[in-house]
């Protein structure tokens, strides 16, 4: 009998713990019912695309040239499809750059079936963002929230047509924050990544916290089907909210420009650096005539906070600086030859165009070393074609240290432990100086593209 009662017993407090663990769960309705009306749907159309837009016909194999021939000149295409969520009853709405851009006719579909033509206000290709209009007068809006607060582990809940189904709702939790996706808006958005499950038609919806706050406008997934794989991300809200106050006042955004390159520090780096950790943004090129030059910032700094804001990754620094207003003076904490100091610099601001000068070549020579490679001196004529001032061209990596740091043909080594390469000769002397079984780092210079490796420098 008494065992009987402890089983009873047990089953009772099992089934109240339960009991208690759903009780826990979040409750998504209140939530949806509140947001919901102010979530739209956004639908766009192109009129009209010339059967070679975006391609140089000369470019088109002459296969396919007969085939885009016999096509109709102008063809109709099919509408596109995304989400939005109204910020001012007034009509003003937010959404994702890429859901509009290109559109000849944006078509606003609200959640009492009202359907509404927009107008862009403003587009920011770099942060996948556009500020739309519709007329109206109090319509319905959300509240916004602070994605500066998200923690990793947060519930969250996306609103949006995911393939044209209206107003449907996910749920999951926050899984990281301040992501970089370099191949995307040239890395100026420090994403939300999430669980949440997103599919074509979310883009532009947003990205809800348990009290109904936007913290997020849900842009992208991470996929290899076309679908939903586990990862979504979304772009935080005080970004946005800057975007679109920018894009209201003036219909263009503005952005701070430093005018550095700069790559990861790994482990190998940071030790070659003297850094306990691998940490900080360095600095592989110092554009001329720009803020960071004028403040005195070199090729090899390592920037390890900006503003008193620490830099974990070197991927943190553009985002920072982007948000940092034009002419304002920033301070960077920097480790420069093994010692911290700080840098005060007056922060210009981004143009359009971009600082990407590329070339290849293949220069050939034979000159052994002590790390494995074979190099020749640069000309002239090399400097010029391949926008360096100093340094040698390798054109032979052997298999050693060199090899293993990444080194490649046709790189342009310039400096190496912080000290400037001027010859094969000089190069030859700073190499064999070098004391053994150490990581020291060097620079070089790959399609006019500079980049740190870390070397391990063999005992002789």
């Amino acid at each position: 009998m008494k065992k009987l009662i402890i089983v009873a017993m047990l089953l009772v407090v099992g089934t109240l713990s339960l009991f208690s663990v759903r009780a826990d769960y979040p409750e998504f309705t209140e939530l949806v019912k509140k947001a919901s009306p102010a979530v739209v749907n956004i639908r766009t159309t192109r009129a009209k695309v010339d059967r070679f837009e975006g391609l140089k016909e000369q470019d088109v194999p002459e296969m396919f040239r007969r085939y885009f021939r016999e096509m109709p000149e102008r063809q109709q295409p099919g509408p596109g499809a995304g989400s939005g969520f109204i910020i001012e009853s007034d009509g003003y709405i937010l959404t994702n750059n890429h859901v509009v851009d290109g559109a000849d006719e944006i078509m606003v579909a609200l959640s009492d079936r009202r359907e509404r033509e927009a107008v862009i206000v403003g587009q920011d290709p770099l942060s996948d963002l556009a500020l739309l209009k519709i007329e109206g007068e109090n319509l319905p809006t959300l509240e916004m929230g602070s994605s500066e607060s998200l923690e990793a582990g947060q519930w969250v809940v996306a609103i949006g047509s995911p393939f044209g189904f209206e107003h449907s709702v996910t749920a999951g939790i926050v899984s990281a924050i301040g992501r970089s996706l370099p191949e995307n808006n040239g890395n100026y958005v420090p994403f939300i990544q999430t669980d949440v499950a997103i599919n074509p038609g979310n883009s532009g919806g947003p990205l809800l916290d348990l009290n109904g706050k936007v913290v997020g406008i849900n842009s992208q997934i991470l996929t290899r089907s076309g679908g939903f794989m586990g990862l979504s991300f979304a772009i935080p809200i005080d970004v946005a909210m800057e975007v679109a106050e920018q894009l209201k006042d003036k219909g263009v955004v503005s952005r701070g420009w430093l005018g550095v390159l700069i790559q990861r520090v790994d482990r190998d780096l940071a030790e070659s650096f003297g850094l306990d950790r691998p940490a900080g943004a360095l600095v592989t090129q110092v554009f001329a005539d720009s803020p960071a030059e004028d403040s005195g910032l070199r090729e090899g700094d390592i920037i390890l906070s900006f503003n008193g804001k620490i830099i974990d990754l070197s991927s943190d620094l553009p985002h920072l600086v982007g948000r940092t207003r034009a002419e304002s003076v920033a301070t960077l904490d920097v480790m420069r030859s093994g010692k911290r100091q700080e840098i005060a610099v007056t922060i210009g601001k981004l143009d359009d165009g971009s600082l990407d000068p590329r070339s290849n070549s293949s220069p050939s020579a034979v000159n052994g070393n002590r790390i494995g490679i074979d190099i020749v001196d640069l000309k002239d004529a090399d400097k010029r074609r391949l926008d360096v001032g100093k340094g040698v061209i390798i054109s032979q990596v052997y298999a050693g240290p060199a090899r293993d740091a990444g080194i490649q043909p046709g790189d342009v080594l310039t400096d190496v432990d912080g000290e400037a390469v001027t010859s094969v000769a000089q190069l030859e002397r700073l190499v064999a100086a070098l004391p053994g079984d150490i990581s020291v780092h060097i620079r070089i210079v790959r399609n006019k593209l500079p980049q740190y490796l870390a070397l391990k420098v063999p005992v002789m």
